[in-house]
């Protein structure tokens, strides 16, 4: 089972559920407002890695000046 992320028409809630394959909103609610069928969007994703696993890692992530992402949260 995918997880899906999803925006509220009403309230403009971003929020994740784990769904059936191929669930476009219309059976779920808004967790924040209780709204019917919010708007299924895309998500994005980030890779965090090792040069060794082709990662890239060693260098900056482009918000701070550490090698280490989690130094700075992104």
């Amino acid at each position: 089972m995918p997880i899906y992320e999803f925006r509220c028409n009403k309230c403009g809630h971003r929020f994740e559920k784990l769904c059936t394959m191929g669930e476009n909103g219309e059976k779920i609610n808004c967790p924040a407002c209780a709204a019917p069928a919010p708007k299924r969007v895309m998500s994005g994703f980030c890779a965090c890695g090792t040069e060794n696993d082709g990662g890239g890692g060693g260098s900056s992530c482009g918000s701070c000046s550490s090698s280490n992402c989690g130094s700075c949260g992104h």
